[in-house]
């Protein structure tokens, strides 16, 4: 006998996603409100990844800067004009910068946009510089 199970629903169900946006809520928008982009990030084949969720969202829309060791993604999804009876789709600017591991070379970046996920591969090839110590002088 197959036995029917329900599937609990979370009584508040907004609740999750306000988390997620929560540091982005603390920003400064630039239009509309902000958003965060989900990603991970990884190591692989010498190189540092991030990948990005990006749905729905057109590669003319989406921004790739790297500047001082943080590589800062920037998108925007853009709302069509029809009437709706419920949407959970959030429309706006989404942003999400991360720094880069020690080595990453900012001049070896790769970016891709494939069924809405966006993978960025920076080169772990930079050449460290040596810690440097400083003379510590005593004023007379």
């Amino acid at each position: 006998m197959a036995t029917l199970r329900r599937a609990q629903r979370f009584p508040f169900p907004d609740i999750p996603d306000w988390f997620e946006s929560l540091p982005a809520r603390f920003a400064m928008p630039t239009m509309g409100e902000l958003y965060t982009v989900r990603i991970e990030d990884f190591t692989e084949n010498g190189r540092y990844v991030m990948r990005a969720e990006l749905p729905g969202v057109a590669p003319e829309n989406i921004d790739v800067v790297i500047s001082e060791g943080v590589l800062t993604v920037q998108a925007e999804r853009t709302e069509r004009d029809v009437s709706k009876n419920h949407s959970e789709i959030r429309y706006g600017v989404m942003s999400r910068s991360v720094t880069l591991p020690p080595g990453a070379d900012e001049d070896d970046v790769k970016a891709d946009y494939t069924d809405g996920m966006l993978t960025v591969s920076v080169g772990m090839g930079a050449e460290k510089t040596p810690a440097k110590h400083v003379e510590i002088t005593h004023g007379t």
